[in-house]
This record gives C-alpha cells, sequence and structure tokens, in this order.
C-alpha cells in the first residue's frame, strides 16, 4: 500500500512539474510574440498617416508613403496563393483520396518535404535563372508569384493532406453507401469537413509570401512605381523595410512600414480565423 501511494504520489508531482512547463512554454511564447508586436508598434505608429497610407515613396523612401508597396504585396501575394493553392489541395487530394501507399506517394511527399526545407534565397534564385532570365519574364509580378507558388507550394500540400487526414472514414463510406461518385465523395464530404484546415495552411503559405524578402528581390525587382500589369517589377513592403533599413535610408519609415506590416497579417489571420468559424458553423447547420 505505501510502495503504490508513493508511486501515486510521484505521478502527481510529475504530472504538476510537466503542467508548469507547458504553461510556462505558452506564456513564453506568448510573450515574445507580444514583446515584438508591441516593440515594432511603438517605434512605428508614431510615423504612420494617412497621407503615409496613400502616397508614393519620395527620395528612394526617405520622404513620402509606400502606397506602391502595399498594392505590390497584395497583389503578389494574391498572385502566389492563386496558383499554389488549387495546385497543393489538388496534391493533397491525390495523395489521400486517390492513391494508396506506394513509392510515388511517398517520392511527392519527400519532394515537398525537401522543399519546405530548401532556403528562399535558393528559390530566389532559381526564379532568377529559369522565370526571369530564361524565360525572359524579367523582374514582374508575374515572375515573383510563380517562384512565390512553389516556395509555399510544399506548406500548402503537408497541411491540407493532414487535414483531410482528419476526416473520419465512416463519412466515406456513409456517402459511398448513398451511390456518390469518388469525385462527389470528396468536393460534398472531405473538402467540406477539412477546410479549417486547408484555410489554415494558405494562412501559413499568405504569411510567408507577405514576409518574404530574398526570392521577392531576385525576381519582382525592387520598384517603387506603381504596378500596372503582370510584367511590371513592383516592391513589397517586407523588401521595403529591408531596403530602408539596411541602407540607412529612414529608420522612421522602415518602423512604419513594419508596423503596417504586423497589422496587415494580424488583420489577415483574423478575418481567415473569423471566416473559418463561419464556414465550419454553416456546414453543420447544413449536415
Amino acid at each position: 500500500m505505501t510502495a503504490g501511494k508513493t508511486r501515486r504520489a510521484g505521478a502527481q508531482v510529475a504530472e504538476r512539474i510537466a503542467f508548469a512547463l507547458i504553461w510556462t512554454s505558452a506564456l513564453a511564447t506568448l510573450a515574445v510574440l507580444a514583446f515584438i508586436v508591441l516593440y515594432i508598434l511603438d517605434l512605428g505608429l508614431p510615423h504612420v498617416s494617412w497621407r503615409f497610407l496613400t502616397s508614393a515613396p519620395e527620395e528612394m523612401g526617405r520622404e513620402g508613403g509606400i502606397l506602391p508597396t502595399i498594392i505590390g504585396t497584395i497583389v503578389l501575394t494574391l498572385g502566389a496563393v492563386a496558383i499554389a493553392a488549387p495546385l497543393g489541395i489538388g496534391a493533397a487530394v491525390f495523395l489521400t483520396e486517390y492513391t494508396w501507399e506506394s513509392p510515388v506517394t511517398r517520392a511527392i511527399r519527400f519532394g515537398a518535404e525537401a522543399l519546405a526545407g530548401v532556403p528562399s534565397i535558393i528559390f530566389g534564385l532559381f526564379g532568377f535563372i529559369f522565370f526571369v532570365t530564361y524565360l525572359k519574364m524579367g523582374w514582374s509580378i508575374l515572375s515573383g508569384s510563380l517562384t512565390l507558388a512553389i516556395m509555399i507550394l510544399p506548406t500548402i500540400i503537408r497541411t491540407a493532406e493532414e487535414a483531410i487526414r482528419t476526416v473520419p472514414n465512416p463519412y466515406r463510406d456513409v456517402s459511398f453507401g448513398l451511390g456518390a461518385t469518388r469525385w462527389q465523395m470528396v468536393t460534398s464530404v472531405v473538402l467540406p469537413n477539412a477546410l479549417p484546415g486547408i484555410i489554415t495552411g494558405i494562412i501559413l503559405a499568405i504569411g510567408r509570401s507577405v514576409g518574404e524578402t530574398a526570392a521577392v528581390i531576385f525576381t519582382a525587382g525592387t520598384a517603387l512605381n506603381m504596378p500596372t500589369s503582370l510584367v511590371s517589377p513592383l516592391r513589397t513592403m517586407a523588401v521595403h523595410f529591408y531596403i530602408l533599413a539596411i541602407e540607412g535610408i529612414s529608420l522612421e519609415k522602415a518602423y512604419a512600414t513594419g508596423a503596417i506590416l504586423i497589422i496587415t497579417t494580424l488583420t489577415v489571420n483574423v478575418l481567415a480565423n473569423w471566416l473559418i468559424v463561419r464556414a465550419v458553423r454553416r456546414h453543420r447547420r447544413k449536415s
């Protein structure tokens, strides 16, 4: 009896220690995030004004605003996601619903994981050599979007695949039992139930695209002009922040750009989470 009580007491102590460590790790992560966000906002927001948001940069960014970089960030990110999302979701559906585990599927997964580990500067070099130079697209939205799409593709594939795998198999069995084809089962049962996880992967991809610098500089350029077509060069907010800070052009404008970049990222995440909750509730009501 004494030995049993001692073991139970030891297990309870170990559980409390583990619980305390988990909470400490979570709070430390939150504290680091809060510190970074508040620090950048504190330095940047005092320099943000309506003119800063609605005017073009002047004197290489020392004066004026960041409107072309805001437009460039939005256009380049939307272009990359528009290319990568259908390919990534399609690849995930193929790997989970249309094939058995085989050397082919393992090769595809290995390729996606290998791509996820490639440094962004390598993607930028590849995009410069292949899209900018070999295909003669030049520094442009198209070159940048294609390069970013390749870069974020592994993230979308892996998250979409994991989200699809969480859909219970009885859902598929019921759908087949009602006479649905595999494609009908995928589109009406699997994808709606996996939607939150898929959107989460797309949000992660958007975050990586918005914050990317090296690959964008090599493929989309650093032009401060307003983009007018798919072959126009541009400058994103992340690249603008990097150039202003690294070249010492204007730290005030750099921090202001960083503040807008953080606010944009947080807004996208909050809005996406809200849309996920609405989509899940609507799907449950229909079910």
